[in-house]
This record gives C-alpha cells, structure tokens and sequence, in this order.
C-alpha cells in the first residue's frame, strides 16, 4: 500500500494518442473480431447475428470513444457485451489491456475476472459444429485473459519507468538550475561584503579630509595641500582596493587568492593608520595565545575592527572609540568597540555593513551583535579559533 501512494497516477504517465495510435488500435481490434465473429456467423440465427453486431458496434462504440475517460467502466461495459457477441471480444480486449497499462491490481482483478466469465458464457451458448470440452475452452479463455492482462502491465510499466526517468531528468535540471541561482547569489553576496569592507574604510577617510577642506575657512595653503594629497592618496588606495576585489580569483571559500589579505597581525597597521587619519583610538590586545592567529579568523577579525572605525568616523566623529580584543585558542576571540553615541553623520550610510559582517562572521561560526548601553554603542563579535 505505501508502495501505490508513492506511484504517480495513471493519468501522469498515459501518453497520447496519436491518429495513426487510433487507427492501428482499430485494425488490431476489427481484425480480433472478425477472428472470433467469421467461424460463428454461418451458425448464427437472425436474431443472433443482430445481438452480435448491435453490441459489437456498441462496445466500438464505448471503448474508441471513452475507454481513456472512464477506463474501468467501459472496460466491464464492453467485457459484459462480450458475453453476448463476438464482434464486441476485439474492443473488449482492448479496453482489458488498457486498464491494466494503469497498474492497479483491484482493477485488474475485476475487469480480468468479469472478462474470463463472459467469454466462457460465449462459448457456452454459442452455436457451434464441432464444440470442444469444457476444461479445453476454460484453459483457453484462461491463458487469453492472462496475456492480456500481462500484456497491458507491461506497457503500463515500461511507460510508468519512462515517465519516472524524464520526471526525474526534470528534477535532477530544476534543481541544478537554483544550486546555480543560488551559487551566483551567494557570490553577488560576497564580492558586495568584500567591496563594502574594504571600499567603505577608504571612502569614509576620503569624506573626512574633503569635510575638513570644506568648513575650515582658516587652513592655510600648505594645510590645504596637505589635506587635498591625502584625500588623493585614501582616493588612490580605495580604487587599487577595488581593483583587487574584482580583478582576481576567489578560492571555494570566497576569499581573495591573488591579493595579499588582511589579518590579525595587520590591526596593529590598521590602527595606527586610523589615529593618522584623525580617529581617537583606545586599543587593548588582551589574547592570551603562543600560536599564531588562523588566517581566516584574523581577517574577520580584522573586516569588524574596521568596520567599527569606519562607522565611529561616519556616526561620531571626534569621539573617543575603545577597541578591546581578548581571547584564546580554547575560548575563541572576542573584540569589543565602544564609542558615544553619534552627534552626527559625516558620510550617508546604507547599513548593510553590519549585515554582511554579522553573515561573515556566522560564515566563520561566530556572531555579532551591537546595543546600547546607555549613551553608548557597542559592536560586541566573537569568533572561534578553529573558524
């Protein structure tokens, strides 16, 4: 029984049929009743023959016309008019077949055994010159019925396992088409993380200094100058970063293979980098470790520090931001970022920089989160150390 609900319908897995499929079917069925109508028709009375052809034509009739709408039906219909004409045994047999191309064993045993008893009624009371013995006819009508029935369960399985295969084929392409569409999603997603952690730090350096030049009215020519070559420089520097973010390879895990990478041992850089550019910086490296950092949790832990200067320089400029690493190999690395919060924006933010850390940094199996303590943001994230 769970065998038949995991098998599609019938209805799934009949083909079509096409004009020459009706017509062969029709030269098959009139040359089956001609073969059981031509030895009988000499014999038959009047009223016989008019039995004979009125329900032959009739079973034509039902089974050409709605065998595939009401299969059971018209297949009993046309096995019960067998019983009384031998026209009507070559449609009969075709609807007995057709039913058991549906592979549907209570259907198969009603038509067959409706089938079987109608024609050993026929050659009951069928006129005849040279009848033959009862157990002879019976094991005749016997093995008929059998072959049909075997016949037709053939077919159904040979269409059944074809439609499976190409139902399958379709699956097996369906699915590989979204793994693709989910392949260059998640691509798209990381190149946009990539170029959004290392574009927005260049950026928000190079609206800085163009900020200063704006409302300082007091600079002199060479403040001026110096202010203007290094908005070049942070300018220089952000277009050589996206170069590299779109003109190199990426390995399985997304990252950049060609480009030298950031990592732990570069926050020290980063830092010192942050304070030139004019950010108050309070750094504290608490890990506890004799080996050195892996890689890929140093250059995450790396894109969350600089994600965090980058939004203290956009959200709060001119205020003290604390940075706090600790950890150890047992324990994972924890940074915290604490800075007041902001007084104003000096650059527009979209705030998916938060949101691609948070999905790289659960890409590494760690979290990160920000709150409010007050009158202060903070930038919590951890990550294990065998990320």
């Amino acid at each position: 029984m769970a065998e038949d609900c995991d098998r599609p319908e019938p209805e799934a897995y009949q083909p079509r049929i096409s004009v020459w499929g009706h017509i062969w079917r029709l030269v098959l069925t009139l040359t089956l009743s001609a073969v059981g109508w031509f030895p009988l028709v000499d014999d038959q009375t009047e009223a016989q023959w008019m039995l004979d052809v009125a329900l032959g034509v009739l079973a034509y009739v039902l089974v050409m016309g709605f065998r595939r709408r009401w299969p059971v039906p018209v297949a009993l219909a046309a096995g019960l008019m067998a019983g009384g004409s031998a026209i009507a045994s070559g449609p009969a047999a075709l609807a007995s077949v057709s039913v058991a191309t549906r592979r549907r064993w209570r259907e198969i045993a009603l038509v067959g055994s409706v089938g079987f008893a109608a024609a050993q009624f026929f050659v009951t009371w069928q006129p005849g010159s040279n009848p033959e013995p009862f157990w002879l006819m019976l094991s005749i009508n016997a093995v008929a019925t059998a072959a049909m029935l075997g016949w037709g369960m053939y077919i159904g399985s040979r269409r059944e396992l074809l439609w499976t295969l190409r139902h399958r084929a379709e699956q097996a392409e369906a699915e590989q088409e979204l793994r693709v569409a989910q392949a260059r999603a998640n691509e798209r997603a990381r190149i946009a993380r990539e170029m959004h952690d290392v574009l927005a730090h260049r950026i928000s350096q190079v609206s800085m200094h163009a900020g200063a030049l704006e409302f300082r009215e007091d600079l002199t020519p060479e403040e001026v100058h110096t202010s203007a070559a290094v908005i070049r420089e942070k300018a220089h520097e952000a277009l050589t970063d996206l170069r590299g973010v779109l003109g190199v390879l990426r390995d399985g895990d997304g990252e950049l293979t060609l480009a030298p990478q950031p990592t732990y041992a570069d926050l020290g850089e980063l830092v010192t980098e942050a304070r030139e550019s004019g950010l108050n910086v309070d750094f504290h490296d608490h890990v506890v470790t004799q080996d050195p950092v892996p890689d890929a949790v140093g250059r995450t832990l790396y894109r969350i520090v600089q994600e965090g200067f980058t939004n203290a320089r956009k959200h709060a400029p001119g205020s003290l931001l604390t940075v706090e690493l600790s950890g150890s190999p047992e324990d994972g690395l924890d940074v915290t970022m604490r800075n007041p919060l902001g007084f104003g924006t000096a650059t527009p933010g979209s705030g998916l920089g938060l949101v691609g850390l948070a999905e790289r940094a659960q890409l590494r199996g760690g979290r990160l989160e920000t709150r409010r303590e007050g009158s202060t943001f903070v930038l919590h994230g951890w990550i294990p150390w065998a990320a």
